[in-house]
């Protein structure tokens, strides 16, 4: 029996070994991404949104591959047009349609309708970066709130710092999450337009939906560029004007205001 105790008290102690640098390890780090990672992810996405210009969004259409049919020819019930040409003309549009899994699809003469491959492509480069976003700031999170001493009476606005700043990673995490759901909303509705266009391939104004949909992907990835740079500018100027609160919330200067 004693000698479980002694093993079970030395498991506790390789326990407690592994929390211990698992902690030491998130503020090592904190250190790190304030001092070198951020400034690098700044200058990357400072140069990513220049290369961006608002006058090429109509640049980044691509014309859809669904031709405009010829127009439908409707005949009166003259019973002088022969029966066979009449049931040919009647099942002419049938012909597009397949049912696949009890459901009717139209076949479209040209094969599938291809993605705007110009916006994927600024999307696939963009999404690396919020998703890295998500994580700094995440780690950010952990840095700060092991650094939080325990709750004392006084004195407490070295806490206080840290708490805003907490606050300002959260913030970004959020929002840099609500960059990948707006990428996707894209292809599902885009996805929508064109599937109007392939079954009313005579309306315009379908078509030029797809065209004013994709000029605003354009400008919303290029905003998103521009925020993702914004928050990591806005991180770390806050976190580096208040260094000193952050990692010692308590000590004489207690009058010191956050920047």
């Amino acid at each position: 029996m004693p000698t479980d105790g002694k093993k079970s008290a030395k498991q506790r102690e390789e326990l407690d070994k592994k929390v211990e640098d698992f902690k030491e390890k998130f503020k090592t780090d904190g250190d790190h991404l304030v001092h070198h990672v951020f400034p690098s992810k700044i200058l990357e996405l400072e140069d990513i949104y220049q290369s961006l210009h608002v006058k090429d969004a109509a640049t980044y259409h691509t014309d859809l591959n669904i031709p405009v049919p010829d127009p439908v020819l409707f005949y009166n019930n003259d019973t002088s047009e022969p029966e066979r040409k009449r049931k040919k003309l009647e099942h002419n549009n049938d012909d597009k349609v397949e049912d696949i899994a009890g459901t009717k699809v139209q076949i479209l003469p040209n094969g599938p309708v291809p993605c705007n491959k110009r916006l994927a492509g600024l999307a696939d480069q963009i999404k690396p970066y919020i998703q890295e976003l998500i994580d700094h700031a995440n780690i950010l999170k952990m840095w700060i709130t092991l650094l939080i001493p325990k709750i004392e009476d006084g004195n407490n606005f070295g806490v206080s710092v840290q708490e805003d700043t907490l606050g300002e990673a959260r913030q970004v995490e959020s929002e840099a999450a609500s960059y990948l759901d707006q990428i996707s909303r894209y292809y599902i509705t885009r996805a929508k337009l064109v599937s109007k266009v392939a079954k009313y391939p005579h309306l315009d104004d379908y078509r030029q939906s797809v065209r004013e949909l994709d000029e605003k992907e354009f400008i919303s990835i290029r905003l998103i560029s521009c925020e993702l740079r914004n928050h990591y500018a806005s991180l770390h100027d806050i976190i580096l004007k208040n260094m000193e609160k952050i990692k010692k919330p308590k000590n004489d200067n207690a009058h010191q205001n956050l920047y």
